[in-house]
């Protein structure tokens, strides 16, 4: 059974930071295309970042860019997002997610939720000012 398991999330000053992890079993991190969004109380489920699983090219939303950074440990099997300088507007539920969609159809489309097969349950960020 495919399972993600978001953890790291926590209450932070504004202009701190935090760092995630997705910790994955049933799938190998290193063969799937892995992507993070977030989602605040009474708002739509958002992209933030992305990692292809050959050559490390990355995703952001730009609402994040130079500010989050998504990285991959093959050996541990773990997908990380780094989250620093956090703004108050950053406060959500992080989601890891995993796909093992076409290389073109995913530069197209990694941004979408619709995309993603495997989705785990997420972890709090309150960033608070």
């Amino acid at each position: 059974q495919v399972q993600l398991v978001e953890s790291g999330g926590g209450l932070v000053q504004a202009g701190g930071s935090l760092r995630l992890s997705c910790a994955a079993s049933g799938l190998t991190v290193s063969t799937y295309y892995m992507g993070w969004f977030r989602q605040a109380p009474g708002k739509e489920r958002e992209f933030v970042a992305a990692i292809i699983p050959s050559g490390g090219v990355t995703y952001y939303s730009d609402s994040v860019k130079g500010r989050f950074i998504i990285s991959r440990d093959n050996n541990k099997n773990t997908v990380a997002l780094q989250i620093n300088s956090l703004k108050p507007e950053d406060t959500a539920v992080y989601y890891c997610a995993a796909t093992r969609r076409n290389s073109l159809y995913y530069s197209r489309t990694y941004y979408e939720t619709n995309v993603y097969d495997y989705w785990g349950q997420g972890t709090q960020v309150t960033v608070s000012s």
